[in-house]
């Protein structure tokens, strides 16, 4: 029985599941136990920054979900997809360094959660960052997860650069410094030439602990309750249902569409939804699966009239064979870097005290990210609106743990979030007719000329598609918040011996990407569960 009984069972082995495995077994008198659905991360394309072309398709590493029709983008179905293997999406995201703004946890402690403003999560990003660039009072040089900039200038980068300049943006060295405001180049998570996942990071160096068990391949179907006291789990491996079972805690880092869903097929959720599917309600928690948001993101493309993209390094044989070499030879060159290297942070709604929009400019082109380049020299602007009002769920469908949850996004549903993202457009658009870059371009692809912000919005709704960052599905809130499913401790509330650690308990998504702030969410919850800390 002792290889089913362990102190902690953390399910999701990805950003948050690897940094709690780590963190939870340094104390050898800790038992842990990791249970992830895919399996080990040793494809080669996980490794490789620009491998997220292909591990973008790969269904071995990939859940390759697609969201409900969504009325706000013409009913369009939207691909998400999400890490399947160690390391989860940091195995297969687009490896941006970026934190979010200093209001973002200060915004969450003003909710009603104490212990996550910025002075207090500042610490745990440091904790985490080993920057080789940056370094005190907001950075460190020293924790597990990379941070590396960009070695060399790229034309079209420059460019950009200098246009944003005559628009009034500004040049920054550092989005994640107090202020966010500004353009530049992105940081990674990348070190000498490869992917830095929190895999890499964290479990790699954990992995070999005697009190640490890694199942991969084991898919968490729901968890046990004794009473209203988390006790264990059961999954699928292979076919056959397992169960491992926790002494003091059961942790849920399955991200922010499957936490929700193994909490709804365990019996904590809405009842009305449970009890639409016969399961027995261990704890009416309403709010469990709602809250979804997301970052929607407006790709603009333009054909450029110079040979100087990426997309004309990988249409010749020539081409392939020096960005091989610049890898082999010296981890440099384009597979290093992955596909964003340009960043710009800005305001365009006049009531926004700090930016509202993010851009990721890209050296190449393609029709969908991840897809298949152009045949002509191109490069993309993407642009996002940073807070969206818009609020969607997921909700289970089925009580086949197999079976994805509905995941409904409700894009463009509020007027503010219409509005911000026309004026997105419409400023990336501007950058794009501003020199030095405007004497680059041939023809506007994509959005191809719209006339009018009607034509613009209409451009969103067909062209819309997700930036890779839903949270919020199971929030975390005050006591008088009756869809709160968290509270400040990351502990469900009305039963015990059960959190939630991943993107879904954060009440409001970051002002960017989300993977950072996954692994500083864990980085704290490891001293929460461990006692280190005390929530005021």
């Amino acid at each position: 029985m002792s290889n089913t009984i362990f102190d902690y069972v953390v399910v999701g082995g990805g950003s948050s599941g690897c940094v709690l495995a780590n963190r939870l077994s340094e104390d050898p008198n800790h038992s842990v136990c990791l249970i992830e659905a895919g399996p080990s991360d040793k494809s080669p394309w996980i490794h490789l920054p620009i491998g997220y072309a292909k591990t973008m398709w790969d269904p071995k590493v990939n859940w390759k979900f697609q969201t409900e029709p969504d009325p706000g983008m013409n009913d369009r179905q939207i691909y998400w997809p999400r890490g399947k293997t160690l390391g989860g999406s940091s195995s297969i995201n687009g490896l941006i360094f970026i934190r979010g703004q200093k209001e973002d946890y200060d915004g969450w402690r003003d909710l009603g959660n104490p212990g996550w403003g910025w002075d207090d999560v500042l610490p745990y990003f440091k904790k985490a960052e080993g920057n080789d660039r940056l370094g005190e009072p907001l950075h460190s040089q020293t924790g597990p997860l990379k941070a590396s900039s960009i070695p060399k200038k790229h034309a079209l980068v420059e460019a950009f650069k200098k246009a944003a300049n005559a628009l009034g943006v500004p040049n920054t060295d550092d989005f994640n410094n107090l202020t966010q405001e500004g353009v530049g180049y992105f940081q990674l998570s990348t070190h000498k030439g490869f992917r830095c996942s929190a895999a890499v990071a964290y479990l790699k160096p954990a992995k070999h602990r005697s009190n640490l068990t890694i199942l991969t391949n084991s898919q968490a179907s729901k968890v046990i309750f004794e009473n209203k006291k988390a006790v264990g789990v059961e999954y699928i491996q292979q076919g056959i249902k397992k169960t491992v079972y926790a002494n003091k805690e059961v942790i849920l880092s399955a991200g922010s569409i499957q936490s929700p869903q193994i909490l709804q097929l365990s019996g904590v959720g809405p009842a009305n939804l449970l009890q639409e599917f016969n399961i027995p309600v261990i704890q009416d928690l309403p709010g469990v699966g709602e809250n979804l948001q997301d970052h929607l993101q407006f790709r603009l493309i333009y054909e450029l009239n110079q040979p100087i993209s990426t997309n004309d390094q990988l249409s010749s044989w020539f081409g392939k064979l020096k960005m091989g070499l610049d890898w082999l030879l010296f981890r440099g060159g384009p597979l290093s870097i992955g596909i964003n290297q340009g960043g710009l942070f800005t305001r365009v709604m006049k009531d926004s005290k700090t930016p509202d929009i993010q851009f990721h400019m890209a050296t190449l082109s393609a029709e969908m990210a991840g897809g298949k380049v152009h045949p002509f020299s191109g490069f993309t602007m993407s642009v996002c609106q940073l807070r969206p009002e818009s609020r969607g769920y997921v909700r289970i469908q089925s009580t086949d743990p197999l079976r994805p949850p509905k995941m409904f996004a409700n894009y463009l549903a509020t007027q503010y979030d219409r509005d911000t993202s026309v004026a997105a457009v419409n400023f990336a658009r501007k950058i794009a007719q501003t020199e030095p870059l405007r004497s680059l371009i041939t023809r506007e692809v994509k959005p191809n000329n719209p006339k009018s912000d009607a034509e613009i919005l209409e451009f969103c709704r067909n062209n819309g598609a997700t930036i890779f960052h839903p949270t919020g599905t199971c929030k975390m809130g005050p006591n008088n918040d009756p869809m709160a499913v968290l509270d400040s401790s990351l502990r469900v509330r009305g039963v015990q011996g059960l959190r939630v650690v991943d993107c879904s308990a954060m009440p409001t998504v970051p002002s960017g990407n989300t993977n950072w702030p996954a692994v500083m969410l864990a980085e704290r919850a490891a001293d929460l569960i461990l006692g280190k800390v005390i929530n005021q």
